[in-house]
């Protein structure tokens, strides 16, 4: 099973509101999901995001692919940084 760390589009017309979800990347947009891992407002100024860390970190040592905008909300973050160095420091050992 390919998961995928992607949008999930919730809130009305033209007022969109996501969610950072965990999915198998074979279910629908706005289908099921594995686990919620955080929120995207892009209406509000400046767009407001929150992601869970350790879910974050979690699937993406599991093999996760975020899709290229959940990539540039993780960097935001800082959660791919830390997830790269997490890596690093696996393989030295």
């Amino acid at each position: 099973m390919a998961v995928k760390l992607r949008l999930l589009r919730m809130g009305k017309k033209r007022s969109p509101f996501y969610r950072i979800v965990a999915a198998d990347s074979r279910t629908k947009r706005d289908g099921k999901y594995i686990e919620l891992v955080g929120t995207y407002n892009p209406v509000a100024d400046p767009a407001e995001f929150k992601i869970n860390e350790e879910v974050a970190l979690k699937w993406l040592s599991n093999g996760a692919q975020p899709t290229d905008t959940v990539k540039s909300l993780l960097s935001k973050a800082g959660i791919n940084k830390k997830f790269h160095e997490l890596k690093m420091k696996k393989e030295s050992k």
